[in-house]
């Protein structure tokens, strides 16, 4: 270029520019260094950036409000205390857990690595008092169970059976000596527990029909028979057992340990959902376990009932929690992705569907955040918890089914998150009582009549 073209357009570029907003401009960024970053970018680079700027705000996407599953403002009945380990689950389960969960999800493992650094959160046995547990609130729990399932359903399962189920039987059913044996152990993430009641024949009517038996024959006690869809149990330390005395036919409670001989775990394989909870079938040949381990305070299946009466609760805040995940990753989703040259979360059809969901998201938050509260008055009954896991199971179903909907084809894609909510949502739905046994619970406490087959 000569050197008059080069005079010639620089006159000219001068008289273009607005010199009072090049001076503002030059107050937030070094002028001379963006110069020569501009100078440096190809053709391509430069005509990308040409067209972001020139690229007008398309309506309704200026001050985007945030994306929160919490409408109703739930988290502001937290103290202060309470809502930090809240958030310290939300961004321990963002940055440790979310970046590997898809993966480990679809090759059907279990991320260990992750063990180590929950233990340094302090959020396991959350409830109980004593043995190094923190002694919160069973809402905190409620809201621990739902921040981690918020991101991953298979995790939760794994914190609430190991924190809920296993530690819960010792805790309420234990001796104490069982209790300093394994619950400080166990609240430090040390030793892993499992909790062995489901069999491979016996799902709801395990209250009068276990199959596996035990019988003492004067210095042990033995078990036979088999378990099914028991979590953690290809791992864990010590799985709880509950098994029919021959003798007096009541429920008792064993903890059995990997090591014990006549104890075998088979891992399940080819779930559709919570991929990563590693599920075993048990099976107990003449296994024997000895007086000092069988739960001092497990008499019957009362004592059992005892045990999913407290976790039930649980169940409820983790299909919460997945109900959660689903609508918010839906609604980022439809805030990004754009169809005839605009944001498909502006379109009435998919307005309507988003709105669907918030509303059954809202009404289990309220449900459950009631529940827990009547848990810490010591006021829950079997029915209360029975109801709260029938609807907040039946209604996560409907918002993840929404949030798959709103998402077209890539809401069956793993990288989006959705597909696994989905998946997951079906295992909620049957475990910790199906839908139709939780209805009969409280179908017996409004009637007065029991629809129970006897």
């Amino acid at each position: 270029m000569s050197v008059f073209k080069k005079v010639r357009n620089t006159f000219r570029l001068l008289r273009s520019v607005d010199m009072n907003q090049l001076a503002k401009i030059n107050q937030q960024i070094d002028l001379s260094e963006a110069m020569k970053t501009l100078g440096a970018l190809d053709e391509r680079q430069l005509n990308g950036l040409m067209k972001m700027l020139k690229t007008k705000r398309k309506k309704g996407q200026s001050d985007l409000p945030p994306i929160d599953g919490d409408f109703y403002n739930l988290d502001l009945k937290l103290s202060e205390e309470q809502r930090k380990l809240q958030m310290e689950v939300r961004n321990f389960m963002e940055d440790e857990v979310r970046p590997l969960i898809n993966d480990h999800w679809n090759r059907a493992k279990f991320p260990f690595e992750i063990i180590e650094k929950f233990r340094k959160l302090n959020i396991t046995g959350v409830p109980y008092e004593g043995y190094g547990c923190p002694k919160l609130p069973f809402l905190m729990e409620g809201i621990i169970a739902q921040e981690i399932a918020r991101v991953d359903v298979s995790i939760s399962t794994f914190f609430g059976v190991h924190s809920g189920l296993a530690m819960g039987s010792i805790y309420l059913c234990g001796s104490e000596e069982q209790k300093q044996e394994w619950l400080p152990k166990m609240q430090k993430l040390e030793k892993i527990g499992a909790f062995g009641l489901t069999e491979p024949n016996v799902g709801s009517g395990v209250a009068g029909g276990l199959e596996s038996t035990c019988k003492f024959d004067g210095e042990n006690w033995i078990l036979n028979g088999q378990k099914k869809w028991i979590g953690n149990a290809t791992f864990a330390d010590v799985i709880v057992i509950w098994a029919r005395d021959e003798d007096s036919n009541q429920v008792k409670g064993f903890l059995v340990k990997k090591e014990n001989p006549g104890f075998k775990a088979e891992k399940m394989k080819d779930k559709m959902a919570l991929r990563i909870v590693q599920n075993a079938l048990i099976t107990l040949e003449n296994c024997k376990i000895p007086e000092s381990d069988r739960l001092q305070n497990a008499n019957s299946f009362k004592d059992t009932a005892k045990v999913l009466r407290m976790t039930r609760a649980g169940v409820a805040w983790q299909a919460v929690g997945c109900a959660r995940g689903a609508y918010e990753s839906a609604l980022k989703y439809t805030r990004k992705r754009e169809q005839f040259g605009r944001p498909i979360a502006s379109y009435q059809l998919i307005q309507n569907h988003l709105v669907e969901m918030l509303s059954n998201l809202t009404a289990m938050q309220t449900l459950v955040f009631r529940l827990s509260e009547m848990q810490d008055a010591e006021m829950l009954s079997d029915e209360h918890a029975s109801l709260a896991k029938v609807f907040c199971s039946m209604r996560t179903r409907d918002v993840v089914s929404r949030a798959r909907e709103v998402m077209g084809g890539n809401g069956i894609l793993l990288e989006y998150d959705v597909a696994r909510f989905v998946a997951d949502a079906e295992a909620i739905y049957s475990y910790e009582g199906t839908k139709e046994i939780n209805s009969l619970i409280v179908g017996r406490a409004i009637t007065g009549y029991s629809a129970f087959v006897s």
